[in-house]
């Protein structure tokens, strides 16, 4: 009889708004035996990402609802503990989604399901952050969507966020002027300071439409010539305001209006009058890209060019109390939750 217990966080209830605690609940069941063609994984990290709001809810988005009482999706990175495939052996370090759970048994022969990584050059946590998911958000979103020209001024939200961050550091090395907006003086700092932006709004500092967009004229005296854009709501309407005719914005999340807040756009006319490229997008959509994003975005981090920081919650346990900071913003970097 297999001992091990495993650790689950299953989505109890839909939240109606703000996500609680008491909307997941934590489950302990056996840790199964891998069947043929299965591995065994221990997970060493979990991935919290906002996208994962817009899944618990019941509406129609670009990916199915998370279920009632299943597993929580997340990425995860871990070590195979079992196997049952000649593709992989025990030790093998790996990538996948393997949820909110301490365990999973994986069937290796569906493609894509599971990914070798090797721990030996960067932490395994990163391809969670700079090398997995967010970074090739970032990397496809300003290069492919936006496509930067050397002298440029770019704008991003969440600037000191998982994806904002390498945004940003991107832009300037191609050339650009790097403007963030980021809450509170302490993440202000950091995108200035660590990563290199030419300068950051403190968005706490404005509560208002206008006085935002003031903030914005003045820290980009030429305009602004493309946006990524994270978080919506009055951060979206102020930068608008500011763009040049002809910039590209590219829709990466929208974070202020995941809870079911209201989320206008203040002055639709703007995308008309400036002609402004506006363009969603979901990086899992475009898996031909990651190759090529991961070989550059790694030679970066391999060289010390491209910086990034973590914010790491220890135990399954932890994960609600820390998925709902991060919602709220109170990560620094990337939010991990370490399972060993």
């Amino acid at each position: 009889m297999n001992p091990l217990v495993n650790k689950q966080i299953h989505l109890a209830a839909r939240p109606g708004g703000e996500p609680r605690v008491e909307h997941f609940r934590l489950v302990e069941t056996p840790v199964p035996r891998p069947a043929d063609g299965q591995v065994l994984v221990r997970h060493h990290y979990l991935s919290l990402d906002p996208y994962m709001r817009g899944r618990m809810n019941e509406g129609a988005s670009y990916a199915p609802p998370q279920p009632l009482n299943e597993v929580m999706i997340g990425g995860t990175v871990g070590e195979v503990v079992d196997s049952c495939s000649a593709r992989f052996e025990v030790g093998d370090t790996v990538l996948g989604m393997g949820g909110w759970q301490q365990y999973q048994v994986v069937d290796v022969s569906r493609s894509g399901s599971l990914q070798k990584v090797s721990g030996s050059q960067v932490p395994l946590s990163a391809y969670l952050g700079v090398l997995g998911m967010p970074g090739v958000t970032a990397w496809y979103g300003l290069l492919q969507v936006i496509a930067p020209k050397s002298g440029e001024t770019l704008v991003v939200s969440a600037a000191s966020g998982a994806v904002g961050s390498v945004v940003g550091q991107l832009a300037k090395i191609h050339g650009c002027r790097a403007v963030g907006i980021a809450g509170g003086p302490q993440k202000c700092r950091l995108v200035v300071d660590d990563y290199g932006f030419d300068a950051c709004i403190d968005h706490k500092r404005f509560q208002d439409v206008d006085s935002l967009s003031a903030a914005i004229a003045q820290a980009c005296p030429d305009g602004v010539d493309a946006v990524f854009e994270n978080v919506g709501g009055i951060i979206l309407d102020a930068v608008m305001q500011r763009c040049n005719a002809f910039a590209r914005i590219a829709l990466c999340g929208m974070i202020a209006c995941y809870n079911g807040e209201p989320s206008p756009i203040r002055a639709p006319w703007l995308i008309l009058v400036k002609r402004l490229q506006v363009e969603g997008f979901v990086i899992s959509e475009h898996m031909e890209v990651w190759p090529e994003a991961l070989r550059e975005l790694g030679m970066l981090v391999g060289s010390g060019t491209l910086k990034y920081r973590e914010t790491v919650a220890q135990g399954i346990e932890r994960a609600p109390e820390a998925f709902i900071g991060l919602l709220k913003g109170a990560n620094l970097g990337k939010q991990l939750v370490r399972l060993i």
